[in-house]
């Protein structure tokens, strides 16, 4: 046998994990690094159980959100359906629906929860339990997974419990070498579902901070700063009139709830129709629709147009519903322009932000500002109203408003709104 070169230590031949491990934790185990979405993970898992003779009829488990609108997402594996995922607002906590459940009692500290529905002496406390009698589940039982990080469900500070529930319809139920097996499967599967669960927690974060295409680019590893590429793009710059008067004569609360109402009249339609914002300022949104992928710059304006249109329109609903409430109506100036844009990563050392800058951004910024000073609520450069209406599948024409000055610009520029019977509100 030739001997080890110097310094190299020859290790023992370990045995194949596969003769050591049972089946499902070495099928947990081995991911190859490859992400897996959760409904895939979970499916395969419980096929992967079914396969070795558990029973299962149905899986089910809830995995935390970092999402503004979800707190939680419900997963559920049903034999022959595949698995099916349901969300979980931030007030399902509060709710019969949490609080009647055995997912409280996982919260609270119990190690496992069992109900025998075939014995009629098993109470039936809890409101799923009913529910699972009638599809035929002779046996349920509730674990808690515990996670490592991640935003706590448990009631004490620090707990990070979620719970996966087993729900078998073989007469007499589970056999106490399965329930044995599910137990001491439950570290595995909770490592793996936290493994993804952050990833999905991390994309959210990042999508709902930064936008959808700022967070891929940073996903992907774009980070470093002064990093930017060019593009074309129709710009958008809104802004609430009479915003500090508003703040000053209100409560803090009612001002952030006037703002979030006035936001998804404004970025709605933005983002329906494939445009991006990219921050609010204040009480302003900037935000471009790209030129690119095919796209024209006829198209881009287009997209932009129709949004201002339906963005108009939301707006004009949410002022009915304060007049009815006899509260004075939200206004709003509007600028649309084209042009290249720098777009990528700008700040400090250790902050930066995913922004565009530019000259069409000043542009951009005079114009919304123009529109106070003309009265009108909606303005759009010459370069934009070029594009609409020498678009042929633009569905109607910008009006010219004449020349006016703009700060810093030398000569007068020739601006172009909306017609009026296309502005809600503004007939």
């Amino acid at each position: 046998m030739k001997a080890p070169a110097e310094g190299v230590t020859e290790l023992p031949n370990w045995p194949d994990s596969r003769l050591v491990l049972p089946r499902a934790a070495q099928w947990l185990i081995d991911h190859d690094g490859k992400v897996t979405p959760v409904s895939e993970l979970l499916d395969g898992f419980c096929r992967q159980l079914v396969d070795e003779g558990v029973p299962l009829f149905r899986v089910t488990t809830g995995l935390p959100s970092m999402h503004p609108l979800t707190l939680t997402r419900a997963f559920i594996w049903q034999r022959g359906e595949g698995v099916t995922m349901a969300e979980r607002g931030h007030d399902i906590m509060q709710t019969d629906e949490y609080l009647k459940s055995p997912i409280a009692v996982i919260h609270q500290g119990a190690a496992a929860i069992r109900r025998q529905l075939e014995l009629p002496e098993t109470p039936m406390d809890f409101g799923i339990l009913p529910e699972l009698k009638r599809a035929g589940v002779t046996d349920y039982l509730v674990l808690p997974m515990r996670f490592t990080q991640g935003p706590g469900m448990g009631q004490s500070a620090g707990q990070n419990v979620s719970f996966m529930s087993f729900a078998t319809d073989r007469k007499g139920g589970f056999r106490p070498d399965e329930l044995s097996y599910l137990i001491e499967l439950m570290p595995l599967i909770s490592l793996r579902l936290e493994l993804e669960a952050s990833r999905r927690m991390t994309r959210d974060l990042l999508t709902t901070y930064l936008g959808q295409s700022a967070a891929e680019r940073v996903l992907n590893g774009d980070i470093r700063r002064g990093r930017g590429y060019e593009v074309e793009a129709a710009i958008w710059l809104s802004d609430l009139r009479g915003f500090t008067q508003f703040s000053d004569r209100n409560e803090t609360v009612e001002v952030v709830a006037t703002l979030d109402r006035y936001f998804d009249a404004m970025a709605g339609p933005i983002q329906t129709h494939g445009g991006e914002v990219l921050k609010f300022i204040g009480d302003g949104v900037l935000a471009i629709f790209r030129v690119e992928d095919g796209n024209t710059l006829e198209a881009a304006c287009r997209r932009a147009l129709t949004a201002a249109e339906n963005a108009f329109a939301g707006l004009h609903e949410l002022n009915q519903g304060r007049a009815i409430a006899g509260v004075a109506p939200l206004k709003v100036g509007l600028g649309l322009h084209v042009g290249k844009v720098v777009y990528g990563n700008i700040g400090s050392r250790d902050r930066l932000d995913f922004t565009v800058i530019g000259r069409a951004v000043n542009e951009v910024a005079r114009l919304e500002a123009q529109t106070k000073a003309i009265d009108r609520p909606l303005l759009a450069s010459a370069a934009f109203a070029a594009a609409i209406n020498g678009d042929a599948a633009a569905p109607y024409h910008l009006d010219s408003v004449g020349f006016h000055a703009l700060r810093g610009v030398r000569e007068p520029q020739e601006l172009f709104t909306m017609p009026t019977e296309r502005l809600a509100g503004y007939e």
